[in-house]
């Protein structure tokens, strides 16, 4: 059966069963290989995309239900690592194995959409159901804080970004497909 829908802006057609997770057609099907796979179950949030903008757990949303929708993978928040989040996320080295990112970063982004400015309560609310088997859990909370910062300047060009504790401002230095400290920001790597 033909299911149509747009992943990262671009319409997709693909011909595989109704009930397929949809993280499986993304992968093996489409090759966004950003999206992981975790638990299988919706447990560990590895596998979060949004469609039509809201977190969604890819790994038990069958592709059926997206047909006409907006899929957006990790791959497809930005082409160049310019989005807030991946920015903040190279900035403060969040990731260790680098595993769940991908499911952090999208959750991350989704809420950001949706609150400017969130509270680290609202943070921690968004972001349960992400597990990081590194127990990186305080970088990730302060890079979704930093990451409303990075929105804030982008909103009004020119206004000042106060540097972290560490002075770091490293996501402005690194070149477009540069790799961060731990190898695994953005999709592509199986």
């Amino acid at each position: 059966m033909a299911i149509s829908f747009i992943v990262n802006g671009k319409p997709q057609n693909v011909d595989v069963s109704p009930g397929m997770p949809l993280l499986w057609v993304l992968r093996d099907t489409l090759g966004f290989t950003g999206t992981k796979f975790g638990c299988g179950m919706a447990l560990c949030g590895a596998c979060t995309v949004h469609i039509n903008g809201e977190a969604t757990r890819s790994c038990v949303t069958p592709v059926s239900s997206v047909a006409g929708k907006k899929v957006t993978t990790i791959e497809g928040l930005s082409a160049d690592r310019s989005h807030p989040v991946q920015q903040a996320w190279i900035e403060l080295e969040v990731p260790q194995c680098g595993y769940c990112q991908s499911g952090q970063i999208m959750s991350a982004a989704a809420l950001l959409a949706k609150k400017a400015q969130p509270s680290d309560a609202e943070i921690d609310d968004a972001m349960t159901g992400n597990i990081c088997r590194c127990g990186t859990y305080q970088r990730i909370r302060k890079a979704v804080h930093r990451a409303a910062q990075l929105h804030a300047r982008s909103a009004k060009p020119g206004a000042p970004v106060k540097a972290e504790a560490n002075g770091s401002t490293r996501a402005a230095e690194l070149a477009p497909g540069a790799l961060s400290p731990a190898g695994m920001l953005v999709g592509g790597a199986k």
